[in-house]
């Protein structure tokens, strides 16, 4: 027998692989069922709407991302001796961010969350896990300001995953601008 928590974690997961397989558009009770192995009747006693389903669905994305770079961040609290060891960082963090339909996910709800305010604060916490990982390394690299600029390094990593997402391509851009902020930022 399924217990509660478990059939909600694989509707909550369904959902992600729906969102990011056909959007937010794609997601209908049934076929949270059906993705789910669940009965119709288990979506809506454990999510009132699909409002519900959404939010939940980022929140429960925002805690994996949280703990996934806060042990990443952890790793490299300590200081970078040199530029492999920051490209290393880099491709830790790409390799992180991957390309599948769950990765997809969040962009189709974080552009929903600007429709919708009730998911802004699942976002904010995620935005807020990128950030402090970002700091840290930065941190670790030298770089003044680290947690002002940490922003704008979540900025360009998001656009360039975006750009990657759309485009197919992989993620060499992503090291490549990094490693060119590094840079920049280090030799300041």
């Amino acid at each position: 027998m399924t217990r509660p928590a478990e059939t909600r974690q694989r509707i909550i997961s369904a959902v992600l692989r729906i969102v990011g397989d056909d959007g937010i558009a794609g997601v209908t009770n049934r076929r949270i069922a059906q993705e789910a192995g669940v009965s119709l009747g288990s979506v809506t006693y454990h999510f009132a709407t699909q409002q519900d389903l959404l939010r939940e669905s980022l929140r429960y994305f925002v805690t994996e991302e949280t703990k996934r770079f806060g042990e990443l961040a952890k790793e490299n609290s300590t200081e970078c001796a040199d530029l492999a060891e920051v490209v290393e960082i880099v491709g830790q963090v790409a390799e992180a961010t991957r390309t599948d339909s769950e990765r997809l996910a969040p962009y189709e709800l974080y552009l929903h969350a600007g429709r919708d305010p009730e998911l802004r604060a699942a976002a904010a916490e995620c935005f807020a896990a990128y950030d402090r990982l970002a700091a840290t390394v930065l941190t670790s690299m030298g770089v003044k300001d680290a947690d002002r600029v940490a922003g704008a390094v979540v900025g360009m990593v998001m656009g360039l995953k975006l750009r990657a997402l759309a485009t197919g391509s992989g993620t060499e851009d992503l090291v490549d601008g990094l490693v060119l902020l590094a840079k920049g930022a280090v030799t300041e």
